[in-house]
């Protein structure tokens, strides 16, 4: 039976060279889906992007949806394409 990682005092105990000896890489005992969390990047230090709330009609959004991970990435590439030739409407 493995010892208690918490001491008689309730506090965490050092763990010996045996046991440190145990340990395995993350790679090999951490689930696909947890690897996958712990390798994206954190937050921008100075973002480049400004977040907003935008209501599109499906038809718009499911075809950019479709092509999967990073589909927002390019909707905005096809809006600064719009924009290159277009001028917005102002009210």
């Amino acid at each position: 039976m493995p010892k208690s990682m918490i001491d008689a005092q309730g506090e965490v105990r050092e763990l010996s060279e045996a046991e440190m000896r145990q340990f395995r890489p993350a790679a090999q005992v951490l689930p696909v889906s947890l690897q996958n969390k712990l390798k994206s990047r954190g937050p921008q230090k100075m973002p480049t992007k400004e977040r907003i709330t935008i209501r599109l009609s499906p038809e718009v959004v499911q075809p950019f949806r479709a092509t999967g991970n990073g589909w927002q990435t390019r909707m905005d590439d096809a809006l600064k394409d719009w924009l290159s030739s277009h001028s917005p409407a102002k009210p």
